[in-house]
């Protein structure tokens, strides 16, 4: 079993993660979402979790000791020391590779930044890896953190078909193949003859076909391996 930590200022904002496949995946005993307030390890009596930047400049920056302190609390409610992952716009970009590689991880805990940064110490000292879901900044991390959690939630074997997965986007390096369903004719468009055919051998071939001219004329990257 995946179990996802995550820390953050606002743990109100996934409740997409309670609902659809991730909601199956948890009922059943596939993945753990365990979500943590980062002010319930603030400083002081007003629990501060973030001031304004050392040499000036504007926004306010999350202060390492609640950091810290979050992560090492966090990191004992459970035997196996989590993969320390920070959503940040200056990390890799997320790939369906990358979702493979962490969804094969016990334990991964999601940190989600806010404001203006966070204190580089705790990038330093406790972050294992930085991920990225593209090449712009949002508000804060918490929404990279929800992408990434539904993309390792769906791919946990018996969260979907596993011939789903095969077939999505990217699992093989390719986009995905047009689908089609009920009725045949929808208002004097059809679907391909062959999808009918009941020939299995020709409609992998079709969809195989259709997955590799969709790919070069949306995503030719994917195939020069740019």
């Amino acid at each position: 079993m995946l179990r996802l930590d995550v820390l953050t200022l606002f743990p109100e904002i996934f409740a997409p993660l309670f609902a659809s496949i991730p909601a199956r995946a948890q009922q059943a005993g596939l993945v753990a979402v365990h979500l943590h307030n980062l002010r319930q390890w603030g400083v002081g009596r007003h629990r501060q979790v973030d001031d304004t930047p050392y040499g000036g400049g504007p926004g306010m920056v999350l202060l390492a000791e609640p950091l810290f302190r979050a992560t090492e609390a966090i990191t004992a409610l459970a035997p196996e020391r989590p993969r320390v992952l920070l959503m940040s716009p200056q990390g890799p970009r997320l790939d369906q590779a990358a979702v493979f590689r962490l969804a094969r991880e016990s334990r991964l805990l999601l940190v989600c930044g806010h404001y203006e940064g966070l204190d580089e110490r705790y990038r330093e000292a406790l972050v294992d890896e930085e991920v990225s879901i593209g090449d712009y900044v949002l508000s804060g991390g918490e929404l990279a953190a929800m992408v990434l959690s539904d993309a390792l939630i769906r791919v946990q074997p018996g969260a979907i078909d596993a011939e789903s997965v095969r077939q999505d986007s990217f699992a093989e390096g390719l986009l995905d193949h047009p689908h089609y369903s009920r009725p045949a004719t929808f208002r004097g468009m059809a679907v391909p003859p062959v999808l009918l055919s009941g020939n299995h051998a020709a409609i992998e071939k079709w969809r195989r076909e259709q997955a590799l001219v969709r790919t070069a004329e949306r995503r030719p990257d994917l195939l020069s391996g740019s």
